[in-house]
């Protein structure tokens, strides 16, 4: 009884982990750019909130150089890059230099950071939001990624082991399809990429699903009443969503 007791009252101190769809655990923390307040200092833009497990090694230090590569393609469409990891302040900065002034990936040298990077070393951030897992490790955070949109709400969360760079492109794709998601008011089929055919929401009733079928809603296709598409062209994706990359960083 004793250890029932014990575990439900642990279960009771952990820290709640974040959940979609609702708002992204707030929190103040130093930076490489200076202090922030998130979500607050992120309002009205789209959010790409990533832990990677310590400076100095060689994974971290290839998607560090990828996502600066890729920060104003991520701007393009109204998204911001923010980095934590439990290292300290100055360990950042000397990691980022060292970034600058050695590396070189896929053929990129002189890499800049700009985006903020979290100090966090009382982990408490990374608790917050669940980037310690015990299986990979107790003392440093894995590789999570969390979308926040620009309302603060949590949209997307994916996580990866310490061994396993991330996909870059799949995490902009991601961003784009949540985007045409709320323009629109459609759902994406697997390995979408603008310019392919969208779901429409599932009908809603016996007449709309028979209207269909049936060919008579306008530019719907059906392979069955539940599974409809629509035509949405790249073009019109990018007007609806695309912005001036250098208004977005305010740079």
């Amino acid at each position: 009884m004793s250890d029932t007791i014990a575990s439900a009252a642990a279960e009771t101190a952990a820290p709640a982990l974040p959940r979609l769809n609702e708002p992204a655990p707030a929190f103040t923390a130093v930076t490489t750019q200076g202090e922030i307040s998130f979500p607050d200092d992120f309002a009205g833009h789209w959010v790409v909130f990533f832990s990677h497990p310590a400076d100095f090694t060689p994974v971290c230090t290839s998607e560090f150089m990828t996502f600066a590569h890729m920060e104003e393609e991520f701007a393009a469409y109204n998204t911001k890059l923010l980095g934590l990891s439990i290292d300290s302040l100055y360990g950042h900065i000397a990691w980022l230099r060292l970034i600058t002034e050695r590396m070189e990936y896929r053929g990129w040298k002189n890499v800049e950071v700009h985006f903020p990077l979290i100090e966090d070393i009382k982990m408490e951030i990374a608790r917050k939001y669940g980037m310690i897992q015990p299986g990979e490790g107790d003392t440093q955070a894995v590789r999570a990624v969390f979308i926040v949109d620009p309302q603060g709400i949590l949209r997307t969360i994916m996580y990866y082991p310490m061994s396993t760079g991330r996909n870059m492109r799949e995490i902009l794709r991601i961003i784009k399809a949540l985007q045409t998601t709320d323009e629109f008011d459609v759902a994406t089929p697997a390995d979408w990429v603008p310019g392919e055919r969208v779901i429409v929401p599932t009908a809603g009733s016996c007449g709309i699903a028979k209207e269909r079928m049936q060919g008579e809603v306008e530019g719907v296709e059906c392979v069955d009443w539940f599974y409809c598409t629509k035509a949405l062209d790249e073009q019109t994706i990018e007007q609806a969503i695309r912005r001036d990359p250098k208004e977005v960083l305010g740079r």
